[in-house]
């Protein structure tokens, strides 16, 4: 190509013409915008690129849909052309092969031309979620690429071995190869006119054009695992509210709490004392202490303090030493006529400034069944309302944020000993400004591992025994009735099991079982092995708690990924196991994390666990193959990139090994490079070709490396595909 008036003796001026073969009906052309761009100074000085140490100004010119006048302008000052098709539309490759090449080698029978397929990350893209709702809203008239419609690398190659040309892959979405088409685009045009100006230094070091290695789809990542939201809180505090087997009741005052003495003595450690000491245990208080103290704070009165007494507990200012003082020797010798005394029920004071009294009375319930029940009486010290929010945070972990008297529920609680709950009002701006039904998560913590120490631990007051296939488990009827359907049908019916303290749960074992009471209790499982989960799926699902599944889906997939890191392919086992049995007990989330982790993994399947492989549904196994990753066409196209790479070396260490026996047979060769180069000037002044001749300072060995890398052909695709190797097809 002539030399431009505006090029330097160390710049070249390349033009690119880049022909797309396909385009929309609304696309309009746009040569003056594209003019008057290329006249700013800006878009000139953006424009250099440095490529093998040659500054390049690099000029688009882009066809204007089927205008022809526009295209043979084009042509006539094009040193390179980018031949453009999509990857997603065959007739488009087609049309490249067919009708746009032929045209291009009319016009420009001796330029470059690169062929170049447009979004490749439609190979795996195609049936995202994503790409394929922005289809759906666009309507029904534009549809999305189909796997039917995809041009896979080797297909591209072909037709670009075809027509003698190279080829490379682009995306802008990922903008895999832009950059690389543009650069080796340039090569080319550098290539052609280094035989027309074959005196210029700067363009003897330009390479050929590189191979392009394949794109690699991104792995995909796993399936995200959602827990749908529980009702702990609410099925808990309806079991405060509808008193269901209830077995400790509270009095003060006036007003009674029907309560549960677990959840008491879960929370608060003065309950768990009192409720675990037997009635015998607990001695009395002497005559004279109760006198000493008749005579400092007045006479007692039945079931009540002395004015003077309940004074200074509820609003004096009293010392530490004053305090003690009263805790010790208060005296709560009379007993409240709140229930009438039976021969059979027991009754014993209290030393504690809160509680007065305990009674243990025989009841029975509707059912005929009898049962014990504990009233215990506590003294005014501790008003009805304060009691109640107390008894809320016990069951809830939170209070009402509309009470008014925080100091009050706070003297309660430290009365109670109730640690979490005095720590919650130790900042009383807090409870007010956060809503009630979001609890602090470190004290709903605290709350549900004492539940768990306490009640499925230690069986505190429990009523009723489960026989499993290898022991026995005791648990509470007001938590299973509360938290699970099943459990609530079968023990309020009229079922065996509602009638029986011992009821036969066949096919569960005490691991499982325990993970089911972790749950009903706290909401929450601990770790799960992979090995273990089957049972308590089954479990899960036999009673009806979908949570319970969510929960256990999660666990057994962090314990997999913690194997997954040992670089073994124990994981693989697990997941071949797994797969289709979790999908029995409706753990979909979880045999979805298996099925792909078991894609990303396919290789490795075929390697070591290829009876699990064929053990698996027909289904299913079809669907490994296709979601396999890497892809199919990956591998092929990296193996051939593989072969590539192989075949060059090897040319190069032929031509290193032919220079090396040159320069120890024909001794100095010190003018040798300067001859060859007068000679091929000479030839070419005489209009004599010589396409073997060596140029510069090259010898004769690189006729081979001009047969990888030729400018107007596919360097990638020069070498013949070999049998199809073992890729696990």
């Amino acid at each position: 190509m002539p030399k431009m008036d505006n090029e330097q003796p160390h710049q070249e001026l390349v033009n690119t013409f880049r022909f797309r073969s396909c385009y929309p009906r609304t696309f309009q052309p746009c040569g003056r915008s594209i003019n008057i761009a290329f006249t700013k100074t800006q878009v000139l000085e953006r424009s250099w690129e440095v490529v093998d140490g040659v500054n390049v100004s690099l000029r688009l010119w882009d066809t204007f849909g089927d205008h022809d006048k526009d295209r043979r302008f084009a042509y006539g000052r094009s040193d390179v052309v980018l031949l453009c098709f999509s990857i997603a539309s065959p007739i488009s490759l087609r049309n490249c092969k067919v009708m746009w090449y032929p045209e291009i080698r009319r016009f420009c029978p001796d330029v470059p031309v690169v062929l170049v397929g447009c979004k490749n990350d439609l190979r795996y893209m195609y049936r995202d979620e994503n790409y394929l709702s922005y289809f759906g809203e666009k309507g029904t008239f534009v549809r999305a690429a189909l796997k039917s419609d995809l041009v896979m690398p080797d297909e591209a190659r072909a037709v670009a071995k075809e027509l003698g040309v190279s080829y490379y892959e682009t995306s802008v979405f990922t903008y895999f190869g832009v950059n690389e088409v543009f650069e080796n685009a340039i090569r080319s045009s550098l290539i052609a006119r280094r035989q027309q100006r074959f005196w210029m230094t700067n363009l003897k070091k330009v390479q050929k054009p590189l191979l392009q290695a394949p794109f690699r789809p991104p792995k995909p990542p796993p399936p995200e695992v959602t827990v749908m939201v529980g009702h702990y809180r609410q099925d808990i505090y309806n079991m405060f509210l509808s008193q269901a087997y209830a077995d400790l009741v509270l009095v003060v005052g006036g007003t009674k709490f029907a309560v549960h003495r677990f959840m008491l003595a879960a929370a608060s450690s003065i309950f768990q004392r009192i409720l675990n000491t037997e009635l015998t245990d607990m001695g009395g208080r002497s005559s004279s202490e109760s006198s000493m103290v008749s005579s400092t704070f007045g006479e007692a009165t039945i079931a009540d303090f002395n004015d003077d007494t309940e004074y200074l507990i509820r609003y004096e200012s009293r010392t530490q030493r004053m305090w003690e003082h009263l805790k010790r020797r208060s005296s709560y010798q009379a007993l409240p006529l709140v229930e009438s005394k039976r021969s059979n029920d027991l009754n014993k004071e209290l030393h504690h400034p809160v509680l007065l009294s305990l009674r243990q009375v025989q009841m029975e319930n509707q059912r005929g069944v009898s049962s014990v029940q504990t009233i215990v009486t506590l003294s005014k010290v501790i008003s009805p309302q304060a009691l109640h929010q107390c008894l809320r945070f016990i069951y809830t972990g939170t209070i009402d944020k509309e009470c008014s008297n925080l100091q009050e529920i706070r003297e309660a609680a430290d009365l109670l000993e109730l640690p979490q709950l005095t720590m919650l009002l130790s900042k009383p701006q807090s409870v007010m400004e956060s809503p009630s039904d979001e609890p602090n998560p470190h004290i709903c913590l605290r709350i549900k591992e004492s539940m768990e120490r306490h009640c499925i631990g230690d069986g505190c007051f429990t009523d009723v025994t489960f026989e499993l296939d290898d022991g026995l488990m005791k648990a509470h009827r007001a938590v299973l009735v509360g938290r699970c359907d099943v459990m609530r049908a079968m023990l309020l019916g009229d079922f065996r099991e509602a009638h029986s303290n011992v009821i036969v749960f066949p096919g569960v074992t005490i691991y499982t079982f325990h993970k089911l009471l972790c749950y009903l209790y706290t909401d929450q499982i601990p770790p799960i092995s992979a090995v273990k989960c089957l049972n308590l799926l089954e479990l899960a699902n036999r009673l009806c708690l979908p949570r319970l599944i969510n929960l256990i889906e999660c666990r057994v997939i962090e314990d997999l990924t913690i194997i997954s890191q040992n670089e073994t392919n124990e994981t693989v086992d697990h997941c071949l196991k797994l797969l289709e049995s979790v999908k029995l007990h409706n753990a979909h989330q979880l045999a979805e994390w298996c099925m792909s982790y078991l894609c990303v993994n396919y290789n490795v399947i075929c390697k070591f666990s290829l009876k699990g492989l064929k053990a698996l549904h027909q289904d299913n196994q079809e669907y490994l193959r296709e979601h396999r990753w890497p892809p199919v066409w990956y591998l092929k196209d990296y193996d051939y990139y593989q072969r590539c790479i192989n075949e060059l070396n090897k040319e190069l260490k032929q031509k290193s090994a032919g220079r090396d026996f040159q320069s120890d047979d024909e001794g100095c060769l010190c003018f040798s490079g300067v001859f060859s180069c007068w000679l091929l000037g000479k030839s070419k002044r005489n209009g004599v070709a010589n396409a073997n001749a060596p140029s510069g300072g090259e010898s004769s060995g690189t006729t081979a490396e001009n047969q990888i890398f030729n400018s107007t052909a596919n360097s990638m695709n020069h070498i013949d595909l070999e049998a199809d190797i073992d890729l696990n097809l």
